[in-house]
């Protein structure tokens, strides 16, 4: 299955990229699953999105659970929480 994955803020910087199109592998289901291959890469992809650390993450502009599903064509986006002040 082909996503989209968008990276917001400091993820954006952090990664060097602001946008990938990436066809997953059959096992990668859920967005949890999507976050965990992702940290695979190493260097900076394990730092930026480990575990525990505060990331947000939306499926077509809704915001997502671990176990929210994926599916062809989606769009994936991560960012850090927002703040107020």
């Amino acid at each position: 299955m082909t996503i989209t994955i968008l990276y917001f803020a400091g993820l954006r910087e952090t990664l060097g990229t602001q946008r990938e199109t990436l066809e997953l592998p059959g096992h990668i289901g859920t967005a949890a699953q999507l976050r965990a291959w992702l940290r695979e890469r190493g260097g900076p992809w394990a730092e930026a999105l480990a575990e525990g650390r505060a990331i947000r993450i939306a499926v077509d502009q809704a915001m997502a659970r671990p176990d929210t599903p994926l599916h062809a064509g989606a769009e994936v986006a991560f960012f850090p929480p927002v703040t107020g002040g």
